[in-house]
């Protein structure tokens, strides 16, 4: 009996220093957030548009549709044509389109309405060259993990005539595994500048991940993207705040993009590089 009404007489201690605590979230600092870009092939032709949300918002993200996309090199002029209704705030170019290397690309974004006091933001972003892969290899190292690793090797002849920026990412029988910023692989060229690249390491694959591992008879694909250096500083910068594209919320630490007027995100432009390898038969 003792035991019981001490225990009563906790639990309304507790109850009776229980206070509400209101927290008043300032949203007045929302952004547009700018998420996409262009390629030198059809991979990449489209920028999505949302807005930022708070910390404790727990849905997906604001889009922002029936904005005016335009994307220009100084020579042409073309507009992005807004998925409705499958993909609002998404904004695609036609299929025809291919970036050209050295060519420098502006976005421009006419809102309907001010977010975050604008109703227009732009961007640029170069197009930079990229190595072409020569081949890949991949091979598996049983001592490495709980059950082992796949090692994936490129090659490829480095241009050597200024720092290059590179990102590379893998599928797995057409269907990209690298799928989040936080399984790209970047490298500047500061090592191997001006040589051959004999069996870099590109990704280190972990074989107790079903949905990333390789298997005896996958056609593995690798990209490699020659990417600008703003471009490089953008994504070391989000894999080390660990968050992802697109945004859901605003990042633990402030990340650079290239988006005027205090947007939030990158507008990128790239090239590509691929080479392909079916698993042997024999491996595990």
């Amino acid at each position: 009996m003792n035991k019981l009404l001490l225990s009563l007489l906790v639990l309304l201690l507790a109850a009776g220093c229980t206070e509400r605590i209101n927290i008043n979230l300032d949203n007045s600092y929302i952004r547009l957030v700018v998420d996409g870009g262009i390629t030198t092939d059809s991979l990449q032709r489209s920028v999505t548009l949302s807005k930022s949300a708070s910390y404790f918002y727990n849905q997906p993200p604001p889009m922002v549709s029936q904005a005016m996309v335009i994307l220009t090199d100084g020579s042409f002029l073309d507009t992005l044509k807004e998925e409705l209704p499958a993909s609002p705030g998404k904004y695609t170019l036609d299929s025809n389109f291919r970036g050209v290397i050295g060519k420098t690309y502006n976005l421009i974004v006419k809102l309907p309405e001010a977010i975050g006091d604008f109703t227009e933001y732009a961007s640029s972003c170069k197009i930079m060259k990229v190595p072409r892969l020569d081949s890949i290899h991949a091979e598996f190292n049983p001592n490495m993990g709980k059950n082992g690793f796949w090692l994936v090797k490129i090659y490829a002849m480095e241009p050597g005539d200024e720092m290059n920026f590179y990102m590379l990412k893998y599928y797995r029988n057409s269907v990209l595994i690298s799928d989040s910023i936080q399984k790209w692989t970047t490298s500047d060229d500061k090592y191997f500048n001006g040589s051959y690249i004999n069996g870099l390491t590109a990704f280190y694959i972990n074989n107790n991940h079903p949905w990333e591992t390789l298997h005896p008879g996958d056609t593995l694909m690798v990209q490699m993207s020659g990417i600008t250096n703003e471009y490089y500083n953008f994504i070391q910068q989000v894999q080390q705040a660990g968050y992802q594209i697109p945004f859901f919320s605003g990042p633990p630490a402030n990340v650079e993009g290239n988006i005027s007027n205090r947007g939030v995100g990158f507008f990128t432009a790239y090239s590509n590089s691929f080479a392909k390898l079916v698993i042997p038969k024999h491996n595990p």
